[in-house]
Order: C-alpha cells, then structure tokens, then sequence
C-alpha cells in the first residue's frame, strides 16, 4: 500500500470512528430525552448495524496487519479476541433475529472496551506501559495517528462503543 493510500485510509477510518461515537452518543441522548420506547427506534437494523461495525473492525484490522503489515502488540490481540467473535455472534444473531444474543455480545464488546481504553492511555501516557508489554513491539508505539488524538485502540473503542450501545437499542420486530 502507497503511503497515500495508507493516509487516505487512516483518515477515512479515523473520521468513521468520529462519525460512529457522534451517532452512539446521539442515539443515547434520543433515549434519555424519548425514554424506554426509544429503544425501538432501530428494531432488528440494531443487530445488523452491530455486525457491520463489528465486520468493518475485524477487515480494518486485518489490512492493518496484512496488507499494511503493521504488527499487533499484545494489548492489540486481546482487543481482537473481543472483536473477531463479535462479527460472527452478531451475524448469527441477526440471521436469526435472536435478543439473546445481547447478553452474549454485550459483555465481549464492554471487554473489549476496556482494553481498548487502557490500550489508548498507555499511548497517550508510555510512561504507564510497564512490563506486560513487549519490549520489542511495545503498545505505547503509535502506527496511526489521525487528528492529534485517534489511533488504532481509539478506533477500536469506538466500534466496541458503537456495538454495545446498538445492542441496547435491539429489539426483535415481534410482528412476524
């Protein structure tokens, strides 16, 4: 990949994610103004929107480390271990218009969150790593840096963030 297509990438991903947190931040604000019948506002489209995030992370990652041939850090892998599975579930989950499937993707994508977010403070402070890390591949190491502020655990917290916050607006259509 040319240098050009990769900041033509890291910058179409960066604002994805931007555009991703506005929306789970606005469906939230919909629902505390709306109350509990928000909740239908997406209906089945919730599962679905869930698993296009959670494909569009799992292939983002993927070219990452591919075709881009960035390494993953171990913080890097625990976040893929959350997110892979959740491209399969929500799949599944959608095909078979399931609402169980919330309480198997919910605490994957809130897992994942956490690592992204701890993954992300040790980028912003290094100093914090410690010794879990590899010293060779460290997780402080910045491959992508969009904006000043949004980096590969950034966007990945921003699709576990999205997911979860889908999951909470699923509602099976219960008409069929």
């Amino acid at each position: 990949m040319s240098p050009e297509t990769l900041d033509l990438y890291n910058t179409f991903l960066a604002v994805l994610s931007l555009v991703a947190i506005a929306g789970a931040v606005a469906l939230v604000v919909y629902r505390l103004v709306k109350g509990p019948e928000a909740a239908r506002l997406l209906g089945p489209g919730a599962l679905w929107l869930a698993w296009l995030v959670a494909a569009v992370a799992t292939a983002g990652s993927l070219i990452y480390s591919e075709v881009v041939h960035f390494i993953p850090c171990r913080l890097c892998w625990y976040q893929r271990i959350a997110m892979y599975p959740l491209a399969i579930i929500l799949l599944v989950g959608a095909i078979r218009r399931e609402v169980v499937v919330r309480y198997y993707a919910l605490p994957l994508a809130l897992i994942g969150l956490g690592i992204s977010i701890y993954h992300y403070v040790i980028q912003m402070y290094p100093s914090l790593e410690g010794g879990s890390c590899d010293p060779t591949n460290p997780c402080s190491a910045r491959y992508v840096e969009e904006f000043g502020f949004v980096s590969i655990p950034f966007m990945a917290g921003a699709g576990f963030i999205v997911i979860a916050v889908l999951l909470m607006f699923y509602v099976r259509d219960t008409s069929e």
